[in-house]
């Protein structure tokens, strides 16, 4: 997929926090339409890979390039980046105080300077595509989590993003509503979207990604095609990770 254009690209990325060493020499990118998913163990650095990605967490070296640019010097600061390179959290990070149409407006019009009109009328489109259109007046604490990860999809996807990060999206949910989650992401996959997914959703990352990476402790053990990593991995460690799935 990368020959439509490398959006986003991760060079020698390491990040310490004081005498742990978390990740090592990390190299990624993603090309325009192309879903990425990251798997690995607990621990492994997977979250943390991604939270340097949006500069939430401040990498101790190396470079995040955006269309080639280090994102630490793209015009427009650090909001406008992460408006370019969304973000779904596994714990939802809704406004508790807003209702369902309000969290998806308040960032385009804060950060995007977009009228309330036009910025309730792309809320109201994203939300019916992923099937909370019916509930715009209701509060985060109204809502299940499987609802509120689809809201929180909705907000990121009225941002415009060009690539959207998520992050384990489906870890706080209980079993019955991670299906709804997955649905929503496999569309948006089908539709074109650019997508790094941290996951422990092994057959998502089986039949929706274009590129599987295998981390483990703090550095990346293998990448592949799903085809290449799930059916048949080189690094010991990735087989030893993927044997109880493979097995169930």
């Amino acid at each position: 997929m990368a020959e439509n254009g490398t959006i986003l690209e991760v060079r020698h990325l390491r990040k310490d926090f004081g005498e742990n060493r978390v990740l090592t020499d990390i190299n990624l990118s993603v090309g325009q339409g192309e879903v990425l998913s990251i798997i690995g163990a607990s621990g492994s650095g997977k979250s943390t890979m991604l939270r340097c990605i949006n500069l939430l967490e401040t990498p101790t070296s190396g470079e995040i390039l955006f269309h080639g640019c280090d994102v630490r010097n793209i015009g427009g600061g650090l909001q406008r980046y992460r408006a370019k390179v969304g973000m779904v959290f596994q714990s939802f990070n809704l406004f508790e105080n807003m209702n369902v149409l309000r969290n998806c407006t308040v960032g385009q019009m804060k950060v995007l300077k977009r009228e309330r009109g036009e910025a309730e009328k792309t809320a109201l489109n994203f939300l019916a595509k992923v099937g909370m259109d019916k509930y715009i007046n209701a509060r985060p604490s109204q809502l299940s989590g499987g609802q509120k990860q689809r809201v929180a999809i909705a907000r990121t996807l009225a941002m415009s993003p060009e690539v959207i990060l998520f992050d384990e999206p489906t870890s706080a949910l209980d079993p019955e509503t991670v299906g709804e989650v997955l649905s929503v992401m496999k569309r948006m996959a089908e539709e074109g979207f650019t997508m790094i997914v941290v996951t422990h959703e092994m057959a998502f990352a089986r039949d929706v990604s274009h590129r599987v990476i295998f981390m483990d402790k703090g550095v990346i053990a293998e990448e592949g095609t799903p085809s290449e990593l799930f059916g048949s991995p080189r690094n010991p460690r990735t087989r030893e990770f993927l044997s109880r799935f493979l097995e169930g």
